[in-house]
């Protein structure tokens, strides 16, 4: 690769689709075409494939990248993957996640590309896993963090377990954040909470002076959404609507359980396009994940002024510090997670002070300046490679 050619970049995800699949659409979107030809292979995605598509990128579908293990997938995927890439002379691979991460990587390394790049939004390895399970997940990770050039951490948290787990080389790890919808903004206006909120309730359907608790993300096992559930009864507050903006495959049960619980009060709004037009309806951010990165949503809600509660997952202490920028209680801990969203319902001042250190702290870090410098570096060689 020389200064003057372009550098030809393909961006593997299972899903383009939640925050890891916005992270890596806008890091697409972030570059100069002429300069890095961008191109995204993925195995499905949301509206997010028609935002990459109208933006002017390449998106290839590849159906047999499939999130679960598939064993039959997943051979097919990667024998398409490695003729993909080899056909294609790709300058760069670029792979998000953990199953896109193991086929990409094995793959253009296969189909002998120059630069394997991979960002770690969090690990397929957890504590509440077996241990036989988790230390082959782990070995896995590591036999592939030879072939990586560069690993993008999304978070220091997550980078700290890279390092701790020997998964790659440490000199090759490094820490980014993730891009906020009005980030790059967020010194030079009002809040969104302080103009949006009366607008944001409406398109929910709620009314104006609502007590909102509010969470977004897919409705998962990751999520916890069962935790949100609980606590909102062991709030116990039956003027508090609950908020959950996001689909997924647990909507259906999710429902069922809100139902038989009449005394919980869930609005379950689906899948949107706007999260950040709708945060400001929220009183209170909750975040009950079970493992994380660092949520988009997380930073898009301490942009929009509201103040989080979240669990002390991964990188998420990089944002949420304790008693400074909002409150940690550990995951699984749904009545911890209820005392903490009472505090700050009830303690309108030190809310309102948090979130606006939370604001004033984001700085530019997670803006899409940030992430294209981060971005040229790793494909172009900024970052030293042993």
């Amino acid at each position: 690769m020389t200064d003057a050619a372009p550098v030809r970049v393909a961006t593997v995800i299972t899903r383009l689709e939640g925050g890891a699949g916005q992270h890596a659409l806008r890091g697409a979107q972030a570059m100069d075409p002429a300069r890095y030809p961008m191109t995204i292979i993925t195995g499905s995605g949301d509206q997010l494939l028609d935002e990459a598509r109208a933006a002017g990128l390449e998106v290839i579908v590849e159906p047999s990248l499939r999130a679960p293990l598939a064993p039959a997938s997943d051979v097919r995927a990667l024998a398409r993957l490695t003729a993909l890439l080899r056909g294609r002379g790709f300058d760069v691979v670029h792979t998000h996640c953990a199953k896109a991460g193991v086929l990409g990587r094995l793959a253009a390394h296969r189909a002998g590309v120059p630069r394997l790049v991979h960002t770690y939004h969090g690990f397929p390895f957890h504590e509440f896993q077996g241990a036989a399970r988790r230390r082959g997940y782990i070995q896995v990770e590591r036999r592939l963090g030879r072939i990586t050039d560069v690993a993008l951490c999304v978070g220091t948290g997550v980078a700290v377990e890279a390092v701790r787990q020997r998964l790659v080389a440490p000199e090759r790890v490094h820490t980014i954040g993730v891009v906020a919808a009005g980030a790059d903004q967020a010194g030079a206006c009002p809040p969104p909470a302080v103009t949006g909120r009366r607008r944001a309730r409406a398109e929910l359907g709620l009314p104006a002076d609502a007590t909102v608790v509010g969470a977004v993300g897919r409705l998962t096992y990751q999520k916890a959404p069962e935790d949100f559930l609980a606590a909102l009864r062991a709030l116990g507050r039956p003027g508090v609507t609950g908020v959950w903006i996001g689909g997924g495959e647990l909507a259906g049960q999710v429902a069922a359980r809100a139902a038989s619980q009449p005394g919980n009060r869930l609005l379950l709004a689906g899948q949107r396009s706007n999260v950040p037009d709708l945060l400001p309806a929220f009183d209170v951010f909750a975040l009950p994940s079970r493992y994380e990165g660092l949520p988009t949503a997380v930073v898009e809600a301490m942009v929009c002024g509201i103040p989080v509660v979240a669990t002390a997952v991964n990188a998420v202490g990089d944002v949420v510090i304790p008693g400074e920028t909002g409150l940690l209680v550990p995951p699984g801990r749904p009545e911890l997670l209820a005392e903490a969203v009472a505090f700050l319902l009830d303690s309108p001042g030190a809310a309102a002070r948090m979130a606006a250190a939370a604001r004033a702290r984001l700085g530019t870090r997670f803006g899409t300046q940030a992430l294209r410098c981060a971005l040229i570096a790793a494909y172009s060689g900024g970052y030293a490679v042993a």
